[in-house]
């Protein structure tokens, strides 16, 4: 199986029962305390604490690799995604398995020779080592220039026109090196909704601001962006004058046609030509993502050097150590034993819209034909305290894919030993270890209840 533990899927079954068995009080072992989340939600942190005391070899055996328990994707000691779906795929046989994988294999080798369904809208396959230099110089050229004129900038979009954007520039505020705007320009979003209530406040925001857009959509007409558009150009022009104006605004859409193409091209604005052969929910990695990053002060080039190297890793690892393989075949085999609804989890808030996109990639490619695995988010340990009681003891219909990043910064919990809120015992401890405890415990309880 994948993933980075050297143990079989025998041998940390052992050990996890081992270690469930162990003569400890009932509210401290691993997989019990997660359960109380759902029945005590007062007293879970506690409970998580303990846990790291009450059961250490669980916690070092889980330890030792980024990834953990059920599909679980982190982050791998090089930087790519790593998958481990041990407690995935732990109740079908080896035949199951391996006629899978074959079948995943096959597929992806159509892909790569497009081949297969939809081959036409393959683009983004070739995104990471495709774009041209020149491409790149260009999009820089407007970033900056929106960054010295503007001190707020409007992406203007919906689905696969914003969420990868959102998604990247949400995860990249929550790293210290990349939270501080040092002079960078604010970048809000619009045009996903038809609110307004949210619209009214955007204009309000803008109040006094030198701001700028940036409108994506490949066709135009897409009401909800189309509307926010016209709205946020009128204002410009009340503000800054029709010529002024001009300058304030990028249109991302279709080379050739369409209400935005030509409305772009009759005022002569500064436009990006959308790939014909990528569909907007695969568009990250082409202006629609690149210029909101670029914008935002991120060095474009190294994310396309990263995406490279994940690509590289995806399309060329051999079939029995290849994480994207091992996922599909987890999913399908998952969804034919009668799990349809896919939860997507993290224990970060910044990866929140990681979630929302991820819905709308799996969302849009998968719900056809009267088929599909229903894609549902959620963020603990927040959510546990509400969808917790469901996924641990509600219809048996779901699995779960949990994503874990490493923790870009720490705090110290530090209290007096007589501390009146009784937390004492957690003196000296970290949150970013208090939240792995809370992970493995949660993924423990849900495990043992019927969801892998």
């Amino acid at each position: 199986m994948p993933g980075n533990d050297s143990r079989n899927g025998n041998e940390r079954d052992a050990l996890y029962a081992e270690e469930r068995n162990r003569s400890t009080s009932p509210p401290t072992r691993l997989s019990e305390m997660a359960v109380g989340i759902c029945r005590q939600p007062s007293c879970y942190q506690e409970h998580w604490a303990r846990s790291r005391m009450a059961e250490p070899r669980a916690v070092a055996a889980l330890s030792q690799t980024p990834t953990m328990l059920g599909i679980h994707g982190g982050v791998g000691m090089n930087g790519l995604m790593r998958l481990d779906d041990t407690w995935a795929l732990d109740h079908f046989n080896a035949e199951e398995i391996d006629g899978g994988m074959r079948e995943a294999a096959l597929q992806l080798q159509l892909l790569v020779d497009r081949k297969g369904a939809g081959s036409e809208y393959t683009g983004w396959l070739t995104l990471p080592i495709d774009a041209p230099d020149s491409l790149l110089a260009r999009i820089e050229d407007v970033a900056a220039g929106f960054r010295e004129q503007s001190d707020t900038v409007v992406v203007c979009g919906i689905g696969g026109s914003y969420l990868g954007a959102r998604a990247g520039l949400d995860f990249l505020a929550g790293v210290p090196s990349h939270s501080a705007t040092n002079g960078l320009p604010d970048i809000l979003f619009a045009g996903n909704s038809l609110s307004s209530w949210q619209l009214r406040k955007l204009l309000d925001r803008l109040a006094g601001h030198r701001f700028s857009v940036v409108v994506i959509s490949k066709s135009g007409t897409t009401l909800e962006t189309a509307v926010a558009f016209h709205i946020l150009k009128t204002e410009l022009v009340r503000r800054f004058g029709t010529e002024k104006a001009r300058t304030r605004i990028v249109a991302i859409t279709d080379s050739e046609h369409g209400t935005l193409h030509d409305l772009a091209k009759n005022e002569a604005l500064v436009t990006f030509d959308l790939p014909r052969d990528v569909g907007g929910r695969y568009s990250v990695l082409t202006p629609v993502g690149l210029l909101p990053f670029a914008i935002a002060g991120l060095n474009i080039r190294a994310m396309l050097q990263g995406a490279a190297e994940q690509r590289t890793d995806s399309l060329g690892s051999p079939a029995a150590t290849n994480d994207a393989l091992h996922y599909a075949v987890a999913r399908r085999l998952l969804n034919t034993s009668g799990k349809n609804i896919e939860l997507l989890t993290s224990f970060e808030p910044c990866l929140h819209f990681v979630g929302e996109w991820w819905k709308q990639l799996f969302g849009e490619s998968e719900g056809k034909n009267g088929k599909g695995i229903f894609p549902a988010s959620a963020e603990f340990t927040t959510d546990l305290h509400s969808l917790g009681q469901y996924v641990q003891e509600g219809t048996r219909s779901l699995f779960e894919t949990v994503v874990d990043v490493p923790a870009p910064a720490d705090v110290a919990f530090l209290c007096d030993e007589d501390s009146p809120d009784g937390l004492a015992y957690l003196n000296g401890r970290s949150l970013s270890a208090m939240n792995h405890d809370a992970r493995i415990g949660t993924l423990l309880a849900h495990h043992d209840g019927g969801v892998p």
